[in-house]
């Protein structure tokens, strides 16, 4: 195996095995709560595939659309939300780490917003923010402040040494921060980014449930469970579960470009 495989072709073929095992443990754990459970609750790995396939296939009876367009609606909300919270994060989160002067204005904000689940906003925005940016903002929160934090982190953390180098080859501050602070602060970026998609769609799914009209996955879900088919409801789940992994292994492959583009790795 040696000869024909190298260390990183055994490293991926490990990795794979092992994601291969985890996923098989997780199917016979859920069936076997299934057997343990009424089924008309607790559905099988089976059924849910069923109606998993079926979800797009045919329209959602209460709202006449298909998963297809549902997912659609909800990941349009997700990705306006989620861009807007990196836009704006960012940049303030780098000026935070970098002027005492700005966070000591903009960190007493921060910790009186932070505290509020960001799905607590859901009836505010709804009314005030329309029917689109209704579910949008409570996104825009979930992934504001991990990003956020991360960046003004990673900024702090910045080896002093390479700011006092910088300065003694003559750079400036714009310099400073495009050629050491962003590049070094990536890694945690990156991390505030893979932390906000999770509770991004954690956000999406909630808000949906309490102000979407017309479709979205967490509206699905809400009304699968309110007309008792349970299996369609945990298909919904799944349809929530492969749009963040997918959204995370995107965000992993950009870091990795990134990084590489910027010397890195």
């Amino acid at each position: 195996m040696r000869a024909v495989f190298g260390d990183s072709e055994r490293k991926l073929l490990k990795s794979v095995i092992i994601i291969v095992i985890s996923l098989v443990v997780f199917v016979l754990i859920w069936w076997a709560l299934s057997a343990a459970f009424p089924s008309e609750y607790f559905p099988t790995p089976y059924d849910v595939g069923v109606a998993f396939i079926d979800s797009f296939q045919n329209p959602d009876p209460n709202t006449g659309v298909t998963m297809w367009q549902h997912m659609s609606q909800s990941l349009v909300r997700f990705i306006w939300g989620f861009a807007l919270a990196l836009a704006l994060a960012l940049p303030i989160g780098l000026l935070m780490g970098f002027s005492n002067v700005a966070e000591s204005f903009g960190k007493p904000i921060v910790e009186i917003i932070r505290p509020i689940p960001p799905i607590a906003w859901a009836p505010f925005f709804f009314i005030v923010a329309g029917l689109f940016w209704g579910p949008v903002m409570p996104v825009f929160l979930g992934a504001f402040f991990p990003i956020l934090s991360n960046v003004v982190f990673g900024v702090k953390s910045v080896d002093p040494l390479l700011l006092d180098a910088a300065r003694t080859q003559g750079a400036g501050k714009p310099t400073l921060f495009t050629k050491v602070i962003l590049p070094s602060t990536i890694p945690y970026l990156m991390t505030g980014i893979r932390i906000g998609l999770g509770i991004g769609w954690m956000c999406i799914v909630a808000a949906e449930m309490i102000v979407a009209i017309g479709g979205g996955v967490g509206l699905y879900i809400r009304t699968m469970a309110d007309v008792g088919r349970y299996d369609y409801m945990f298909a919904g789940m799944v349809v929530i579960a492969i749009l963040g992994i997918l959204t995370t292994e995107l965000s992993g492959y950009i870091e990795r470009r990134a990084s590489k583009w910027m010397g890195m790795k």
